[in-house]
């Protein structure tokens, strides 16, 4: 089955920009996320191809291949670029949104002898509140440890680790056949380069051991979903003492049932009540830091954004801080007695008898009267 274009998956024009991208990667992800479509399989299946999309036109270098090549540029198995086969690094493909804000750097991959560990990854599901404020998290994660009864080199305490006579360490062998030389794995050492005679009890000669590991991580305050954040050296041991892969800790932040954010800014809907939108008025509204003030304009309609500076979210990179918007609701009065109902029927005859000391008819309506002009005028124009 062919492969989906990633740009049509995300939604996306060709010419889209990396804030595209993202905007769109998070949009997709909120909807499809494993955790929201509860066990459905359809919707799994799209959330990992929405997650593969991101994944190479977030990438500049993936991108341009996958641009000028298609899925083969980025296809491992094709001799792509990007892909999670061949030994791909998962910081090559991700591109961390922080870089290793853990320290440490990044190790380069094997040739000859003993391989880097895997990288692994790690979804993290977060409130809006911690993600704006920040948050250390305890995950436990498994994976292949060092062991330590033999100081990763997979030999018995006391026994020694040998160069394989037959590769002489290189851990291949070239086979003749004619004019030609094919480069096998050794068949001796099966790769590594050394002979283990007596190997470690623990690991089994292997150097590494699988263990569950429990580590503190700490998330900065303004991650959104899509954000990944690396530790250095905290993937799988490599083998026979290599260096460690690294863990990626993938974000993904919860629906909130007040606020809904885009980029730095929250947004939140006020109900009000009819009184309050005609005179105005002043009403408490919550914030992640708690409550506030806002000051209610007289004569406010139904869809008025109100904004409140410096209450939105930190952002991850900079010192800048976005707003709260308010959208404004004008509740309808619901369950009135026959008395409320007779008030209101007074009311809505004075609106219609008021006029100014000119003589001229007041406006209190100015978008029902408006609109009542705007039909009354097409109605006329069709006649004619």
């Amino acid at each position: 089955m062919s492969k989906r274009d990633y740009y049509e998956v995300l939604g996306i024009s060709k010419d889209a920009s990396e804030r595209d991208i993202k905007k769109a990667y998070k949009r997709m992800a909120m909807k499809y996320h494993p955790d929201r479509t509860k066990g459905d399989k359809a919707l799994e299946d799209k959330f990992k191809e929405v997650s593969e999309a991101y994944e190479v036109l977030n990438d500049p270098q993936k991108r341009a291949a996958y641009d000028q090549f298609g899925h083969d540029g980025v296809d491992p198995n094709r001799g792509g670029a990007g892909g999670f086969g061949g030994g791909a690094d998962f910081g090559d493909i991700f591109g961390d949104v922080f870089g290793d804000i853990f320290g440490g750097g990044r190790r380069g991959g094997g040739g000859r002898g003993p391989q880097r560990g895997a990288d692994l990854r790690y979804n993290m599901e977060l409130t809006l509140e911690e993600a704006v404020r920040g948050v250390s998290k305890e995950i436990h994660i498994p994976t292949m440890v060092h062991c330590e009864q033999c100081n990763g080199s997979g030999a018995k305490a006391g026994s020694e680790v040998k160069t394989c006579p037959t590769c002489h360490g290189h851990g291949q062998v070239q086979m003749r056949q004619g004019f030609f030389a094919v480069q096998q794995v050794c068949p001796t050492c099966h790769g590594s380069g050394k002979i283990i005679k007596d190997p470690c009890p623990k690991c089994h000669g292997e150097g590494r051991y699988e263990r569950d590991k429990k580590l503190s991580v700490k998330i900065p305050a303004g991650v959104d979903t899509g954000d990944r954040i690396r530790l250095s050296g905290e993937g799988e041991a490599g083998e026979h003492g290599a260096p460690a892969g690294d863990l990626y800790v993938q974000v993904h932040v919860k629906e909130h049932p007040i606020f809904t954010r885009d980029e730095n800014n929250l947004y939140c809907e006020v109900p009000i009540s009819f009184t309050q939108a005609a005179l105005g008025g002043e009403i408490e509204v919550p914030t992640i830091d708690g409550r506030v003030k806002l000051k209610i304009p007289a004569e406010t309609q139904t869809g008025r954004m109100l904004r409140i500076r410096g209450k939105g979210v930190q952002s991850v990179r900079s010192n800048r801080i976005g707003d709260l918007i308010c959208k404004v609701v004008v509740e309808t009065p619901v369950k009135l007695n026959d008395e409320q109902r007779d008030l209101l029927r007074q009311f809505e005859a004075s609106l219609d008898g008021t006029a100014t000391k000119s003589g001229k008819k007041q406006q209190h309506k100015p978008r029902s009267e408006g609109f009542l002009d705007g039909v009354k005028k097409f109605f006329d124009d069709l006649t004619k």
